[in-house]
C-alpha cells in the first residue's frame, strides 16, 4: 500500500537502539601509561626507597626501572562511557530509549498498515547520538597529569554503528508497490463505436 513505512526499518532502528544502550556498558576506551607516567611512578618508587627503604630494597627495586619503561604505551586496562561520560552516557541511554520507543509502538499497535512517518523520530535521535558519539572518539576526556592516555575500544564503534542504525532504520524506504496500467475490457474500448457499420 502506498504510504505503508516498511516493517523492516521500525526493526532496524529498534536494533540500533538497544545496541547503543548495550554499548554503553562495553569498553569505550584502553588506557595506557604514557612516558611521563612511566617516569613519574619511578619518581614515586625512588622517593619510597630513599625514604623508607635499605639497601636490599633499593637492589630489589633497580631492575624494575626497565620493566617499568617498557609500560609506556601499553595497555593496562579499560574504561567503559558509563564509567568515564557521567553525563553523555545518560544521553545516549535516554536517546536509546526514545528510538526504541518511536521504533516498537507502531508495530506493538499490531495494524495492518504502518502509518506513514512512523519511526520517523529515530532518525533526529540517532542523528544527535552519532554526533555525541563521534565527538567523544575525536575528543576523548582527558586525565588530568598527562600520566595515562586513552585509546578507543570496540564500545565505541558499537555506540556509533547502533546511532546509524536508528538513522537507517527511520529513513528506510516505503514498502514499493507495483503500480501497473489499467487494463480496459474489451466493451469499454468500443463503446464510442456502437451503432457504427461499416455500410453506414
Amino acid at each position: 500500500m502506498v504510504g505503508d513505512r516498511s516493517r523492516y526499518g521500525l526493526l532496524v532502528s529498534a536494533l540500533g537502539a538497544v545496541i547503543l544502550i548495550v554499548s554503553v556498558f562495553l569498553p569505550w576506551y584502553e588506557v595506557s601509561f604514557t612516558a611521563n607516567g612511566v617516569a613519574f611512578v619511578s619518581q614515586l618508587g625512588d622517593q619510597f626507597v630513599a625514604q623508607f627503604g635499605n639497601s636490599h630494597l633499593q637492589s630489589y627495586l633497580a631492575p624494575l626501572h626497565g620493566s617499568l619503561a617498557a609500560l609506556s604505551g601499553q595497555g593496562i586496562g579499560a574504561v567503559s562511557a558509563h564509567q568515564v561520560l557521567h553525563d553523555m552516557n545518560i544521553i545516549l541511554i535516554v536517546l536509546a530509549i526514545l528510538a526504541l520507543l518511536d521504533a516498537l509502538f507502531p508495530l506493538a499497535l499490531g495494524a495492518s498498515v504502518v502509518a506513514d512517518g512512523a519511526g520517523g523520530a529515530a532518525v533526529l535521535l540517532g542523528g544527535v547520538a552519532a554526533v555525541c558519539v563521534v565527538f567523544r572518539m575525536i575528543s576523548p576526556p582527558t586525565p588530568p597529569g598527562d600520566i595515562v592516555s586513552l585509546s578507543l575500544r570496540e564500545g565505541a564503534w558499537l555506540a556509533l554503528l547502533g546511532s546509524m542504525m536508528m538513522v537507517l532504520g527511520g529513513l528506510w524506504p516505503r514498502a514499493a508497490t507495483s503500480v501497473g496500467v489499467p487494463e480496459r475490457s474489451a466493451p469499454d474500448l468500443f463503446s464510442g463505436l456502437s451503432g457504427w457499420t461499416p455500410g453506414a
